[in-house]
């Protein structure tokens, strides 16, 4: 069983999940310049090199789904402070743990209970 936060780790990771939030918001928006349409001129472009910026546009969207997700979680985080529930896991309702929370502050649930989740992917 995890301890409650303190005040100070609070405020800490309040900070940290602001600074999440605006490095992933901006992150989106270079993700524009990626999702370009790719040039079906081969004489332009070559086969290989089509391929290959094919496949860097596709990991560019892969990323900005992750991002958005990401950023959806720490929406919801960050409204946990208005509620003072920040810092509960959402499953078994303990606190998660300091550490946790350092690592991915929009976690919402604690170690074991993210573990029994993904299993049951």
């Amino acid at each position: 069983m995890s301890e409650e936060l303190t005040d100070a780790q609070r405020h800490e990771l309040k900070a940290d999940l602001e600074a999440l939030r605006d490095s992933l918001s901006a992150g989106l928006g270079t993700h524009e310049a990626n999702a370009r349409p790719v040039e079906l001129d081969q004489a332009a472009v070559g086969r290989v090199s089509r391929i290959d910026a094919i496949q860097q546009q596709q990991m560019a969207d892969a990323q900005k789904r992750r991002n958005e997700l990401r950023l959806k979680q720490v929406a919801v985080a960050m409204r946990g402070f208005t509620d003072d529930s920040y810092g509960d896991c959402k499953v078994c309702g303990e606190p998660i743990g300091y550490r946790r929370l350092k690592a991915r502050p929009e976690s919402p649930a604690c170690v074991p209970c993210m573990a029994d989740l993904e299993a049951q992917r």
